[in-house]
């Protein structure tokens, strides 16, 4: 067996790089940049204010004639004179020569003028050009494009960008004992839950999901599925991975062309865990267990996606908290620990049986013990990542 930290450094090591594609900024959100984006102007393009107001050269004196008005979209570009004031609005541009708004809250209308009231504001109330970003600014890539992102950008008036295409994940679940949610299955058998949530999972790392029909315990059922993934970046495999007479993923998966990289890897619940590559598209193939594939889903799959979508921070973030209970010594296998974090404590569950799938929807957390780590007290500090 290998370490938790060795079959993730290995599995990564299998991705391909990504491959670009340019899309409309309209379509970018969720996807991943891939190259710097360069701002074409400046932001404000122009000199604008930050009232509603009056834009007048401030020289002393306390009233001024308005002689035009400049409003978002239809500025006043003639210069001003001393004396001389333009009607101006949240936005506008700041006509030629004007060093300061006064706003409407602080002057009376007199006739064809203003004049201003005694304790008047001092502040200026400009934006000048370039103060946002100067035209040249560079948006650094890769990184995800959200919200505020695509806000940025399209002030940049970048109207397309390239990013990277989204990883197809065929997702196959194998095993003569399983049938799909709604079907009715025989006393022996059960309900398919894996696919399902993997696909969520795959979805919300930014890839697209395809999930298979199941496949039965048997070479060449296994042999058509994996033909039918033939287009995949990722196939993903859930069940078959262990070593009883009726687990073939792997024999098949090297039929099929696989080079098979590693298998097995010290950590619980996860234990049966195996990757290959062939070409550019890797295989992984989790434990049929739902927690165990739930689990190494966030450990390994979820990584892999980001790194085939070019982003370089890809693992879990690893969190510090304070533990709630005593907990005992771990045994040689990392344990990721299905428990619940809130206000900087985190308590593990009493059961930890990876078949306890009850279990999944309370955990906002997986505690990390590592290998034949020493029992620890309430309120030492653990290691956890967001599950």
């Amino acid at each position: 067996m290998i370490s938790v930290e060795q079959a993730q450094s290995r599995l990564l090591a299998l991705a391909p790089p990504p491959v670009e594609e340019l899309i409309g900024l309209s379509d970018a959100h969720g996807r991943v940049l891939m190259h710097p984006v360069v701002a074409s102007r400046a932001q404000p393009p122009f000199a604008s204010s930050a009232m509603d107001g009056y834009a007048v050269i401030d020289d002393g004196r306390t009233h001024w004639t308005v002689i035009g008005e400049s409003a978002a979209g239809a500025g006043y570009f003639d210069p001003i004179g001393a004396g001389q004031a333009v009607r101006i609005f949240t936005g506008a541009p700041v006509p030629p020569g004007a060093d300061r708004i006064v706003i409407q809250e602080d002057v009376d209308r007199v006739d064809d003028g203003i004049r201003l009231r005694g304790g008047a504001d001092t502040a200026r109330y400009i934006r000048p050009a370039g103060g946002d970003f100067e035209a040249g600014f560079v948006f650094e890539a890769p990184r995800l494009i959200g919200p505020a992102e695509l806000s940025l950008l399209a002030a940049m008036n970048a109207a397309a960008v390239t990013v990277a295409r989204r990883p197809k994940v065929v997702i196959l679940s194998t095993g003569d004992e399983l049938v799909q949610p709604g079907e009715s299955p025989a006393p022996d058998q059960i309900i398919a839950s894996n696919a399902i949530a993997l696909a969520a999972l795959v979805r919300n790392a930014g890839a697209d999901p395809q999930v298979l029909p199941i496949a039965k315990d048997r070479e060449t059922s296994l042999m058509q599925a994996f033909g039918w993934a033939e287009n995949a970046d990722i196939i993903v495999t859930i069940g078959g991975a262990s070593v009883g007479d009726h687990d073939l993923v792997g024999a098949v998966a090297r039929k099929c062309g696989f080079v098979s990289d590693f298998y097995k890897v010290a950590m619980r619940p996860g234990k049966p865990l195996m990757a290959g590559q062939r070409a550019n598209t890797v295989h992984l193939g989790l434990p049929g267990n739902p927690v165990s594939a739930l689990v190494c889903g966030v450990v390994y799959l979820a990584p892999l996606i980001r790194k085939m979508l070019g982003l370089t921070d890809v693992y879990p973030e690893h969190k510090k908290a304070q533990l709630g209970v005593a907990a005992p010594a771990n045994g040689p296998r990392a344990h990721y620990m299905r428990a619940f974090v809130q206000n900087g404590i985190i308590t593990p569950f009493d059961r930890q049986d990876s078949s306890l799938m009850h279990l999944l929807p309370m955990a906002n957390a997986l505690l990390i013990r590592p290998p034949n780590a020493p029992e620890l007290k309430k309120d030492d500090p653990v290691h956890y990542i967001d599950f």
